[in-house]
């Protein structure tokens, strides 16, 4: 039988999501929590990757299991792992459904604070002498969904075998000091989400032209692009099947 698990999780205190030599990550809690649970070793299977630093405000993984899981699971796994993941439910799936695999689109938010704020420091990149003009990033993140190639914006020493991903959603909102950059894919590459922000954060400082940034993806060359912008600021915020 094969059970998908919610969770969330705050990623000041992991090295991401996926398992690492020498390194905590929330795959690892995860399966060390479900094999103390069902007194089996379990590895989860996640919807995606969350790099260092990364939050997540919905994840979704996949275990396979002989037996039905108790019903109270949900109570029992989140005494068990650290307070900073959260399970939210357990529950059963035909078969063949995949975590990863089967997951038709991601979302994610970038969160920046315009000003100091000491109960977002850790969930949100806090600029305190800017501001930007945001009618001229959403001009240049309309350009986003016109490619399909978004190599500028990924980490340089990556195993992808394509760069190639369909984005539908990218738009920047403003409520009074918080910025915040939504965007929604098929898939993602890696550094690719806090790349864009970087870049985009030029064109609204002034720093480039909404042309320059079109140039920018056309060129499928990293350098070309803008800063990584830090890792706090970042949630994966939805996953669909």
């Amino acid at each position: 039988m094969r059970y998908f698990i919610e969770l969330s999780y705050h990623g000041k205190n992991y090295h991401g999501w996926q398992i690492q030599p020498d390194a905590i990550s929330v795959q690892q809690k995860v399966n060390t929590a479900l094999s103390i649970m069902l007194q089996k070793e379990i590895n989860v299977v996640g919807a995606g990757r969350t790099d260092t630093g990364v939050h997540a405000s919905q994840m979704f993984a996949h275990f396979d299991l002989e037996k039905q899981v108790v019903d109270n699971a949900v109570f029992k796994l989140n005494s068990i792992l650290p307070k900073d993941i959260v399970v939210y439910q357990v529950f059963l799936v035909e078969d063949e459904k995949h975590a990863r695999f089967n997951a038709l689109s991601r979302s994610y938010e970038y969160k920046i604070s315009l000003g100091r704020n000491p109960f977002l420091v850790d969930f949100s990149w806090q600029i305190h002498t800017q501001r930007f003009d945001i009618d001229a990033m959403n001009e240049a993140a309309k350009l986003l969904l016109e490619y399909k190639d978004f190599e500028s914006f990924s980490k340089v020493k990556t195993d992808v075998y394509t760069f190639i991903c369909d984005i539908t959603e990218a738009v920047w909102t403003q409520k009074e000091n918080e910025l915040i950059f939504h965007i929604s894919a098929n898939r993602f590459l890696r550094n690719m989400v806090r790349a864009i922000v970087g870049t985009l954060l030029e064109v609204g400082s002034g720093k480039i032209s909404i042309e320059d940034f079109r140039q920018i993806i056309e060129s499928k060359n990293r350098s070309k692009a803008g800063l990584s912008v830090p890792a706090k600021g970042l949630f994966l915020t939805a996953i669909k099947y």
